[in-house]
C-alpha cells in the first residue's frame, strides 16, 4: 500500500448489478483534451447523483464489497464536443467507498465538485497521477491487477478505518472506477491529497528509512518538483522538527498502521514528506 446511518428506502445494490442502457442525463462536463477525463467527470457526477437518492445502509454487508454499478452509453449527443459518443463507466463497491468518504470527513458534494468542475491535471506530465483542480484529491491510474489487489484488501481496510475512526497515515481511498473509451479500459483510484491544497510544496521526499538504492535518479532530479529519497534527505542535511504532542500522535498512528500492514503481510510502505518554506513565494510568483 504505497505513499489517504439510516436504513435504505430503495433496493440495495446487488453483487453484480445489471448494466444500465439508457439515454443519459444532460450533464455538462468540463472541457478536457483527454476524453477519458471527460468520461471520468461525467461518471462521477452521475454516480454521486444516483447515490444521493438512496439513504446509506445501516451497516455494510459482504455483498457490498463485491458490488459494482455499470453504465453503458451509446449515441451520446448532448455536450458531444466534450464527450465521446460511446463510452462505459463502472464504479466499484459504491456503498463501501461512500462510507469511507464519510468516515474520512469528505462530503459527497465536495468530492463531486473536486472531480467535475474542472478536469484533473497531470503534474510533471505523468498521466498516471492526476491532481484535482482544487488540489484536494489525487487520481491514480491502476492496472487490472492493482484493482484486484484493492478489492482483496478492501474489507480489511474498511474495518481498520472504522476501528481507528479514520485517524491513519495510510492513503485515504475514496472511490475506484473503470472508464472505457474507444475499447480502451482505464482503471482509476481517487484518494485524498497527502499535501496541503493551500500551501505549495517546495521539496518532497519518499522516505523508507533505508540507504540501499535510496537516491533519486538524475532524470528525476531534473524535474521541476522531483521526488527525492533518503540519501538525498541526508545529503541536503534536512531536519524536521516536531513538537512532543505531535510526535506522540504521529508515532501512535504509525505504530497502528504498521501493525495493520504486518497482519496483511504488506511491507512496501514509505513516508511521503512535503516541505513548504514559509515566506517563499509560490512557483508561479518566483
Amino acid at each position: 500500500m504505497a505513499a489517504a446511518a439510516a436504513g435504505p428506502a430503495a433496493p440495495r445494490t446487488k453483487t453484480k448489478k445489471k448494466q444500465k442502457r439508457f439515454v443519459p442525463q444532460r450533464v455538462k462536463v468540463p472541457r478536457a483534451a483527454d476524453p477519458l477525463l471527460a468520461v471520468l467527470a461525467w461518471g462521477v457526477n452521475h454516480q454521486i447523483n444516483e447515490l444521493s437518492q438512496v439513504p446509506p445502509p445501516v451497516m455494510l454487508l459482504p455483498d457490498d464489497f463485491k458490488a459494482s454499478s455499470k453504465i453503458k452509453v451509446n449515441n451520446h449527443l448532448f455536450n458531444r464536443e466534450h464527450l465521446p459518443s460511446h463510452f462505459k463507466f463502472k464504479e466499484y463497491c459504491p456503498q463501501v467507498f461512500r462510507n469511507l468518504r464519510e468516515r474520512f470527513g469528505i462530503d459527497d458534494q465536495d468530492y463531486q465538485v473536486s472531480l467535475t468542475r474542472s478536469p484533473p491535471h497531470a503534474e510533471d506530465g505523468d498521466r498516471r497521477l492526476l491532481l484535482s483542480y482544487d488540489r484536494t484529491l489525487v487520481v491514480k491510474e491502476l492496472s487490472s491487477e492493482d484493482v484486484a489487489d484493492v478489492h482483496g484488501l478492501l474489507s480489511h481496510y474498511h474495518q481498520y478505518v472504522v476501528q481507528c475512526h479514520g485517524s491513519t497515515l495510510l492513503p485515504q481511498f475514496l472511490g475506484m472506477y473503470r472508464a472505457s473509451v474507444e475499447s480502451e479500459e482505464s482503471y482509476l483510484l481517487a484518494m485524498r491529497n497527502t499535501f496541503s491544497h493551500r500551501l505549495p510544496v517546495h521539496r518532497k521526499y519518499d522516505l523508507k528509512g533505508s540507504l540501499v538504492s535510496r537516491e533519486a535518479s538524475d532524470k528525476e532530479k531534473g524535474k521541476e518538483l522531483p521526488t527525492l529519497k533518503d540519501v538525498d534527505f541526508l545529503n541536503k542535511s534536512e531536519k524536521v522538527y516536531v513538537g512532543e504532542e505531535d510526535k506522540r500522535d504521529f508515532m501512535e498512528k504509525l505504530k497502528r498502521d504498521v501493525e495493520f500492514l504486518v497482519q496483511l503481510k504488506i511491507m512496501d510502505y514509505s513516508l511521503l514528506l512535503g516541505i513548504h518554506e514559509a515566506g517563499r513565494p509560490a512557483p508561479e510568483e518566483e
